[in-house]
């Protein structure tokens, strides 16, 4: 499934940057109760818009330097990456449908 999408730092320009649909990276850690929150959201998310969006993970705590490059402050951050920009950010947990509803609108 592609929510099980890890994303390192080694693979980001890859799997992120040249990546030819738009990919929702969801920055966490294991220790973020609200990032365990979403996290079955986003493998719904997934599920249902995988045709559109690839969804992968960063964890922050392996992956510091791409937190620092993409200002990651807080977790859950989730980004929007769409020919290689940034196109949205969505800071914090949400619902699904919130989630969802931010993700359709940036497609």
């Amino acid at each position: 499934m592609a929510a099980d999408l890890a994303i390192s730092a080694s693979d980001f320009d890859e799997k992120v940057l040249k990546s030819d649909k738009p990919v929702l990276v969801d920055f966490w850690a294991t220790w973020c109760g609200p990032c365990r929150v979403i996290a079955p959201h986003l493998e719904a998310i997934s599920s249902e818009l995988g045709d559109q969006i690839t969804v992968g993970k960063v964890d922050v705590d392996s992956n510091q330097d791409l937190a620092v490059k993409y200002g990651i402050m807080s977790i859950p951050a989730l980004l929007i990456f769409k020919d290689g920009q940034i196109a949205d950010r969505m800071v914090g947990a949400g619902s699904k449908e919130d989630i969802k509803a931010w993700v359709e609108k940036s497609l």
